[in-house]
């Protein structure tokens, strides 16, 4: 086992990650930049080291620094967390030549599913579904055109290197689908250096549902469950749960077992997500795979009782999984609202500043990941996440109480929030009775 890791991520998940290492008597040190000098995880680790000016790319995405940092702090392994360089292939290959482990997946399978296009044809030869569409790059609008007549409107153009909703664009005709394909193409190569787009049908009425899957490095494959993340505006994700309310047992099973299809045909190590769209019918595409660890893993760990992040460092340590997949059986329910510091009357513009007061929630089956405290300033430089807020009950209908309650009492002065937002999604009576899908959270109006 490692005895000194170097947490390679910022915010309420750094400080999730140096829990866990503290928890299994491992030594953290963290890099944080000028901003984040009085961060809570900085404060929290057992040393900290400042790698740059408040600019992401002069800081946490500076692998230069990183690694200098982690070789004066002598580190036997980095832990990239989610966001900044989890995904990136190029960082964990440079931890391989410089002996130092990287606490996720392969660089070959980073790189596999890092780019969609690759990643869908791993899914279509293990056997799954995929989303109509190019099958791959699109390279001129005269292509892209002729593929969309031919599977019809609306289309989704995609980002091949994309994520986070980024190089996404909508189109329901040819003029929009030219625009989108610019624009997109712009987006991506500022967002991932890599401009390659393809497009696919939008598939309309759809839930968005993921699997969580671990793998170690003797070829054993488990997964978690399922999650539902359909409650998402410009496809980011703001509310998660597990089970999905539209999830029946059996299709679920068969949803698992085609994600460990995927990753096995991928060779995947670690944590990672296989992401699907379920129609009405029971369909389920294959959209993405994600090579990192999620934001909302706390739903898969309650319902579980099972530490994820843990696991990643003892399978990097070489370690068999320490769980089979027999022993998985999910029980209760589990929801997670992302309070970000947003507006969400006014199309949920950034609200960065300065936080006057913060009182969290508690109670039972109140789990809060979180770096805020009352006097700290929300950065404008990364992303607006505050906090996690989850609950685990023993049925969907106390979890939806549970946390009805703890966002009335959850307190944050000083900067607007999306608790009024998730407010109005608990108390709606489609979310309330489970029929919901990726649409809905444009009909949610704050009064």
């Amino acid at each position: 086992m490692f005895s000194r890791i170097m947490v390679a991520t910022r915010g309420e998940i750094a400080l999730r990650i140096i829990r866990a290492c503290r928890e299994m008597g491992i030594e953290t040190v963290a890099v944080y930049s000028e901003a984040d000098r009085s961060a809570l995880f900085v404060r929290a680790a057992d040393a900290a080291i400042c790698i740059g000016p408040a600019p992401s790319a002069q800081s946490y995405l500076n692998i230069p620094h990183i690694i200098s940092a982690a070789e004066i702090a002598d580190v036997e392994a980095i832990h990239p967390g989610y966001g900044f360089l989890a995904e990136n292939a190029h960082f964990a290959e440079i931890c391989e030549t410089s002996a130092i482990t990287f606490i996720g997946p392969s660089p070959r399978a980073m790189k596999l599913f890092g780019d969609k296009c690759e990643a869908k044809a791993v899914a279509k030869q293990a056997g799954a579904l995929t989303v109509p569409g190019s099958g791959g790059p699109v390279g001129t609008d005269e292509e892209a055109l002729k593929i969309a007549h031919e599977i019809g409107f609306p289309i989704i153009v995609k980002a091949a290197a994309g994520g986070g909703g980024r190089g996404m664009r909508i189109a329901h005709n040819d003029i929009s689908l030219v625009n989108s394909l610019i624009s997109a193409r712009r987006e991506a190569e500022a967002s991932f250096r890599d401009g390659t787009i393809y497009i696919e049908k939008l598939l309309v009425g759809t839930r968005h549902v993921e699997v969580q899957i671990l793998g170690d490095a003797y070829g054993r494959l488990v997964h978690l469950g399922e999650r539902d993340c359909s409650i998402q505006r410009r496809h980011q994700k703001l509310v998660e749960e597990t089970p999905s309310p539209g999830v029946e047992k059996s299709l679920r099973e068969k949803i698992c077992e085609t994600a460990l299809k995927i990753a096995k045909a991928a060779g995947y190590t670690n944590a990672g997500t296989v992401e699907f769209l379920l129609d009405r019918s029971g369909k389920f595409y294959f959209i993405e795979a994600n090579a990192r660890l999620q934001v909302e893993h706390p739903i898969t760990e309650a319902v579980n009782e099972f530490d994820i992040v843990k696991e990643q460092i003892r399978i990097a340590a070489g370690e068999p999984l320490s769980i089979s997949q027999k022993a998985v059986r999910p029980h209760g329910a589990a929801i997670e609202c992302r309070v970000n510091a947003e507006n969400p009357s006014d199309h949920f513009r950034p609200c960065a500043g300065k936080i006057s007061l913060i009182v969290h929630p508690g109670g039972p089956g109140v789990r809060i990941d979180s770096c805020a405290f009352s006097g700290w300033t929300v950065p404008s430089h990364y992303d607006s996440l505050i906090s996690k807020l989850v609950v685990y009950r023993p049925t969907r209908a106390e979890a939806i109480d549970t946390m009805r309650r703890a966002l009335k009492e959850y307190i944050i002065e000083g900067i607007q929030t999306t608790i009024p937002f998730h407010q109005e999604v608990l108390s709606n009576a489609r979310f309330i009775s489970g029929d919901y899908d990726t649409s809905f959270a444009d009909g949610i109006v704050l009064p």
